[in-house]
């Protein structure tokens, strides 16, 4: 049986060596016929590269000592030209084997010969400048600068520093490097490029590693260390957080950045507590993210070291998808796989629709209102906003009616029942054409109005229900937004909770520890399992760039970046889905400024707005908060004949006849009983009109409480001290 042709690649150079000696100028013909033959079988590029030189050098060799015998000279000289001979051939015996061999010897240059062979390698795959024809080099001109060896009996690696032109960066990657050495991605190690200079990257590279040390009692021979085995082994098991699923690697790029397909054989998959599944992987819940597929058995899983939404999606990038579109959507910000997270704001041909808003401070609540209220003015929805909280959403211009401060936020809410009462009497149908605009509801911290411990708790919980109940036909949505999801802070009332995740979507943002937990009396379909509380309220890191002090006194123009925080990160729950991880957009240019000068949608002219005012004045049920009023006319009678609500009487009531009480030192106690009362700051506006005055009569007067320091005064907003 002949040699085969890896056989003759590799041992033909040596046999030539050896005939060079012996056969002279003859030995030209053999070269020649070895190259002939490599390139016969096929052999490599390189390869038939170091053949050709091997035959050449060989050749070289045996015509001079051919030379030396023939002219009698000391035989020694020609054993000693074959020398060379023999090095070449061990050379490409080299560039043929298995496996870089460690060569400890040192040249007269002062590199070592396995130094020389890490640096040839180097260049002929990653740097250049040679390349091979057909072979795209990996990043041409990234030298391997400064290389060290460390090299024993029982391990074998080098280290150095990648280097490119200024200006340029380093585009190695660790998986390029294990191709080119013949070595598993794990013995590469590179550094962090986020604490070096963009051009330099140090690298190190086990070529041979050191015999692992004995295993630890407790730890078996086969314990999973894959993705796939972890989730084999803990997560598809009959008590893990998917049982009966297999995973499918989709991207690999370390332990702790992978995506993969989790399939469940002719089942549906079903609702996935996140908690539990980041418990079997060992990782936290804002490192894990499931991405629902079209198909109930099978749902995407990513696993990142760096959360993807880190950076955020700028709101004046896609100002175009802020509109609604021809199936109700508008965006509200960005899924963890970079699409658009979308929700619904109405669904034509049928309504309007709800938004459930959960999230406790500094989590994002406040911007996602105000990115639902430019969609709205961009989309020629009116909005009825009742805001307990004085002065806190900065779009309420857009508004068509607001409710600024406990009392003209229930007067909101009155309102938009009596518009709802309008309408079922003017629209018999349900399918009725919607000729007049949608309407949303906003409703900022509404456990303010609803909690059992509100002065307005009967009234306001029995309109939320009713108009979360009645008025999506009707055109009117509710946006209901408020700082847990916990009962209490919806009264204590299901029905609310229930109709807001029937009627629509549901963003989940960060809440206070201990208060953000759905699970439970808690639990809402679709997000079980979800602990509010665990998003974090910084990025990893955050802690290190805090502590770098700048000392060059206060920027006022300086803006917060998406890194600074992970307000706008929760979970977008919308009808029929799982809920996903997302960001909603990064305010970073006031949305309201995108609105232009176009005036507010306005609600159409119909009986309730012409009386808005005396409705708003109004209550809508009895002292009990039973016997809610239930038809238009009746709500009209009581506001106009009625008497003025019980709780405002006393504040509402015009001043006596006398001239001193606007204006005069006796104005000044019913500033002071009427702002400790209320216990909320309240513009001056507000302050006159529950006065019975002019606010160009209180501003004086608030003045002047303030120099005695009896009031405060904050962005505009009075509170007694």
């Amino acid at each position: 049986m002949g040699p085969t042709r890896a056989q003759f690649v590799q041992y033909a150079p040596a046999a030539l060596a050896l005939a060079s000696v012996t056969a002279g100028p003859w030995s030209a013909l053999a070269a020649a016929a070895a190259g002939a033959g490599a390139w016969a079988v096929g052999a490599s590029a390189p390869a038939l590269r170091s053949l050709i030189a091997c035959g050449i050098t060989a050749s070289g060799c045996g015509i001079a000592a051919h030379q030396v015998l023939t002219t009698g000279m000391n035989p020694l000289f020609a054993l000693g030209l074959a020398v060379p001979a023999g090095a070449a051939a061990l050379a490409h015996h080299r560039n043929t084997g298995a496996g870089l061999p460690v060569l400890p010897a040192t040249t007269a240059a002062g590199q070592s010969s396995q130094a020389q062979l890490i640096t040839a390698w180097w260049t002929e795959f990653i740097s250049g400048p040679t390349q091979t024809e057909g072979r795209k080099l990996i990043q041409p001109g990234a030298v391997l600068a400064h290389l060290a060896l460390d090299v024993g009996d029982d391990h074998a690696s080098f280290s150095g520093v990648i280097t490119v032109p200024q200006g340029q960066q380093v585009r190695v990657k660790a998986a390029d490097i294990a191709s080119v050495y013949q070595v598993p991605v794990s013995q590469v190690e590179m550094g962090d490029p986020k604490h070096y200079a963009p051009n330099a990257l140090p690298v190190t590279v086990h070529l041979k590693r050191a015999p692992e040390l004995p295993e630890q009692p407790g730890i078996s021979a086969g314990a999973p260390t894959t993705p796939e085995e972890l989730w084999a082994a803990h997560v598809a098991v009959p008590d893990g957080a998917m049982p009966g699923t297999r995973l499918t690697l989709t991207r690999y790029g370390g332990p702790l950045d992978w995506e993969g397909i989790a399939t469940r054989e002719r089942k549906a998959i079903g609702t996935v507590n996140i908690q539990d599944l980041a418990g079997n992987l060992d990782l936290s819940s804002i490192q894990i993210a499931l991405a629902p597929t079209d198909k109930p058995s099978q749902m995407g899983v990513r696993v990142m070291k760096e959360h993807a939404l880190m950076h955020g999606t700028m709101l004046s990038s896609v100002v175009d998808e802020l509109a609604m579109d021809s199936r109700g959507y508008v965006r509200l910000g960005t899924y963890i796989d970079a699409h658009a997270a979308l929700v619904p704001l109405a669904q034509p041909g049928s309504g309007a629709r709800h938004l459930y808003l959960v999230g406790g401070s500094r989590s994002g609540k406040s911007g996602v209102l105000e990115q639902v209220l430019l969609s709205a003015h961009r989309s020629g929805i009116a909005v009825i906003l009742s805001s307990p909280q004085a002065g806190t959403i900065a779009g309420a211009g857009l508004a068509a009616y607001c409710g600024d401060g406990l009392d003209e936020a229930m007067g909101a809410l009155r309102l938009a029942y009596a518009l709802m009462l309008d309408r079922e009497a003017r629209y018999r149908s349900p399918a009725f054409p919607f000729t007049d605009p949608l309407v949303l509801t906003v409703i900022d911290e509404a456990h303010m109005l609803l909690s059992v411990s509100s002065p307005y708790h009967a009234e306001a919980k029995a309109i939320v229900e009713q108009l979360t109940r009645r008025s999506l036909k009707r055109g009117i949505g509710v946006v209901l937004a408020t700082q847990t999801p916990l009962a209490e802070d919806l009264g204590n009332s299901s029905i609310i909770r229930s109709q807001l995740l029937i009627g629509g979507g549901a963003v989940f943002l960060r809440c206070a520890k201990g208060q953000g937990s759905l699970v439970g009396a808690n639990a809402v379909q679709g997000a079980e399992g979800i602990d509010l509380s665990m998003i974090p309220d910084s990025w990893p890191g955050q802690a290190r760039k805090v502590a770098d002090r700048d000392m060059s006194g206060l920027d006022t123009e300086a803006v917060a970046n998406p890194e600074d925080g992970t307000f706008g990160l929760g979970y977008l729950l919308t009808p029929g889905s799982q809920a996903v991880q997302f960001r909603s957009l990064y305010l970073d240019v006031p949305p309201v400024s995108l609105a232009g000068s176009q005036p507010p949608v306005a609600v159409e002219d119909c009986q309730a707005w012409q009386h808005r005012e005396a409705i708003t004045q109004t209550a809508v049920v009895d002292q009990r908060g039973k016997n809610l009023i239930g038809s238009l006319a009746d709500l009209l009678t009581k506001a106009q004949q009625g008497p003025p609500v019980p709780h405002q009487r006393a504040q509402t009531a015009p001043a006596g006849p006398t001239g001193p009480a606007d204006g005069q030192e006796l104005i000044k106690p019913r500033i002071l009983e009427l702002l400790r009362e209320e216990s909320i700051a309240m513009t001056a506006e507000t302050i006159a009109r529950k006065l019975g005055t002019s606010a160009k009569n209180v501003k004086p007067r608030l003045s002047e409480l303030k120099k005695r320091d009896e009031v405060t005064n904050e962005n505009g907003l009075w509170k007694a001290a």
